[in-house]
């Protein structure tokens, strides 16, 4: 097995993945400013190499799917596609935990139509709702999966112990959670992660606001890169079961994003970063 890949299930894939939830307007809700760019990104991405896209239902809410499909459909053969539910969406920049199992099926299904497909390669619990128990989240998915609407299943901001309950449940073949080079407080979950070889999709990588360092930043002109792809670099080096997936809705900040595959960082500069 290459550095560069890891296995989802039975699916391999480039650790290096997109993140589709920035290609929608302003707050994560409706259609972007310039619908043409968010089509132009997801088939240079494609084009770029990415094998893996991360999406969910309430990105938009709808949108991020439904330019998917739109830019990608019929899909390549080797392109994996992961959508999430488990958010009601009020408003910009407002997410609801929903785990109810009817809007689990009804999120399904809708994603299903969105994306054009019969059965969707990855879905991952967006989130555990503390209103309703795991078991009949995660439960009303393994249905769908055992009707045939879904193909594999993952789950997202989980700790170590719901990541245990969730095994026991469900066949889970990754994890999303938040983790960057400023946020490590998945740390534990990685760990288990590693252990268990199952992929670890960092979101926010960058951390919220992006800002980073001035060692890392440093650390960026000594290698003419971009303090972004230093922090991305970091990510594909620190451990074989992070993949990555910035996300965007600018073609020239993707092809930045990409190029950090290309950046190579010496024992001095990882051990430096780990310190951070």
């Amino acid at each position: 097995m290459p550095a560069e890949s890891v296995l989802f299930g039975d699916v391999q894939v480039r650790r290096l993945g997109f993140g589709a939830m920035r290609i929608t307007g302003r707050g994560i809700w409706g259609d972007p400013p310039d619908r043409g760019r968010a089509v132009r990104v997801l088939r240079d991405a494609v084009d770029a190499g990415v094998q893996v896209i991360d999406t969910a239902d309430s990105y938009g809410p709808a949108t991020s799917e439904q330019l998917i499909a739109e830019a990608l459909h019929p899909y390549p053969e080797d392109l994996l596609i992961a959508t999430k539910a488990g958010f009601d969406r009020p408003g910009p920049w407002q997410w609801t935990p929903n785990g109810r199992p009817e809007h689990l099926r009804q999120a399904v299904e809708g994603s299903l139509s969105r994306l054009r497909c019969d059965r969707l390669g990855l879905v991952q619990l967006h989130t555990v709702d503390p209103a309703v128990p795991l078991a009949e989240s995660l439960g009303a998915l393994v249905e769908l999966q055992r009707d045939g609407k879904i193909e594999q299943l993952g789950v997202s901001n989980v700790d170590v112990d719901e990541l245990t309950e969730a095994r026991s449940i469900a066949d889970i073949v990754s994890v999303q959670n938040k983790y960057g080079l400023t946020d490590r407080t998945g740390e534990p979950v990685l760990q288990v992660c590693e252990q268990l070889s199952l992929p670890f999709l960092p979101w926010h990588p960058l951390g919220g606001d992006g800002k980073l360092p001035r060692a890392v930043k440093q650390m960026a002109k000594r290698h003419r890169a971009t303090p972004a792809q230093i922090a991305i670099a970091w990510l594909l080096a620190h451990s074989p079961q992070l993949v990555p997936i910035p996300g965007t809705g600018d073609p020239k900040h993707l092809a930045e994003n990409m190029a950090a595959a290309d950046v190579a960082l010496e024992d001095a500069d990882l051990r430096a970063l780990d310190a951070i």
